[in-house]
């Protein structure tokens, strides 16, 4: 749903010039050093990245899901390193707080969020609980005024940079399923955090992820999510649908700045005096590719539009990010393949887009867990 297509729209092309001035000029940087530059993070901050879906009266532009999907569109265009470092503060690491947190909690961590003062990360992944979130080991128990946390998380996207984090831990250790699980806020200068050494990874220098650990650290009572024990996997697969949308608009805008560079290429490149973008065998790459494309976008926009009419998208938001993280691997795959051994080659940047984009489809969800998701809702409904 989109409010204002005026205000939208100047947004878009701020965004959009910001991409091509700012964020793609300094790609090559972020590969190289595996950081952002200090003067690319202030100028998010002061274009108001970081506050994209706070609601106003917390100082953020409260974007819509649809509005939220088209700006992504835009800012995903570039190294999605970029759209890490905003990325858990604009979608997992602040919603759980916006969703299911009280006004208090509200009050005093979304204003500081919006306005970049505080990055906020999402804790729910541990060395032996991944797809299967519900069967995480990390505990919280009471003690008067306070929860005692001991546990390790892990693969934690911005825990380095993390001003506080979205923790899920087990409050009832008799429970061993989903409603045994609570949500807290834990801010990072807490005593008994520790973190481990940033994670070396295949692709997607410039976001960083590490262990978050967890010894005898005591969260004050009233940072447990809204209050009540027992319902923080209801939080996160509530976060876990809005960020499902979010990540494949951000697979769908990758894949369009590969089908550009492939496209650009395949123009210039001659081979058997002609351009190869006269061969139709890599026409058929090119237009496989567009046709790929084209559908993850509807998709994408159908989902989020279904999302602001206060539909169920749980099976929309699984549909989307599978089919759209899919098609980017797909897309980056044909690209590399027009540029041929080029392509392999560092200097182009294609081998780059390659490596960080088979991320998409493990984080929030492998395709796998959104498939078995998307059955389950079917069968679900079916049986009535």
């Amino acid at each position: 749903m989109i409010r204002d297509r005026e205000t939208l729209n100047l947004l878009l092309d701020n965004i959009a010039r910001f991409v091509r001035e700012r964020l793609i000029p300094n790609e090559e940087v972020v590969a190289e050093t595996d950081e952002i530059p200090d003067d690319v993070v202030r100028d998010m901050k002061a274009l108001g990245l970081f506050g994209l879906t706070v609601p106003e009266e917390y100082g953020g532009l409260q974007l819509t899901m649809e509005e939220e999907v088209l700006a992504m569109l835009e800012l995903g265009r570039a190294s999605p390193a970029f759209r890490s470092l905003i990325g858990t503060t604009v979608g997992i690491g602040s919603q759980g707080i916006l969703f299911d947190g009280t006004e208090a909690q509200k009050r005093k961590y979304l204003p500081r969020m919006a306005a970049g003062e505080l990055i906020a990360s999402f804790a729910l992944t541990e060395p032996g609980s991944g797809s299967d979130a519900a069967s995480l080991r990390t505990t919280a128990r009471r003690d008067g005024d306070h929860y005692v946390v001991n546990g390790t998380k892990r693969f934690i996207t911005n825990a380095p940079q993390a001003g506080l984090f979205t923790l899920m831990a087990r409050t009832d250790p008799a429970e061993k399923g989903a409603g045994g699980i609570s949500a807290f806020i834990v801010e990072a200068g807490t005593p008994g955090i520790s973190f481990g050494k940033r994670d070396k990874k295949m692709g997607q220098k410039g976001a960083h992820t590490c262990d978050v650990i967890f010894e005898d650290c005591r969260v004050p009572a009233e940072n447990l999510i809204g209050g009540v024990e027992g319902r923080g996997f209801k939080t996160a697969m509530k976060v876990l649908d809005k960020g499902r949308i979010h990540i494949a608009s951000i697979c769908v805008a990758v894949a369009e700045r590969m089908l550009d560079e492939a496209l650009r290429y395949a123009m210039d490149r001659k081979q058997f005096g002609q351009p190869i973008a006269e061969f139709q065998l890599v026409q058929a790459m090119l237009a496989d590719s567009k046709a790929e494309i084209y559908a993850a976008r509807c998709m994408v926009l159908d989902a989020a539009r279904r999302r602001d009419d206060g539909l169920p998208v749980s099976t929309e938001a699984s549909c989307a990010k599978m089919f759209a993280s899919e098609m980017c691997g797909r897309v980056a795959d044909r690209a590399v393949q027009i540029f041929g051994g080029a392509g392999y080659m560092s200097e182009y940047g294609i081998e780059r887009f390659y490596r960080d984009v088979r991320l998409f489809r493990i984080y929030e969800g492998t395709t796998q867990i959104q498939q078995i998701v998307i059955a389950r809702n079917l069968l679900r409904e079916a049986r009535g």
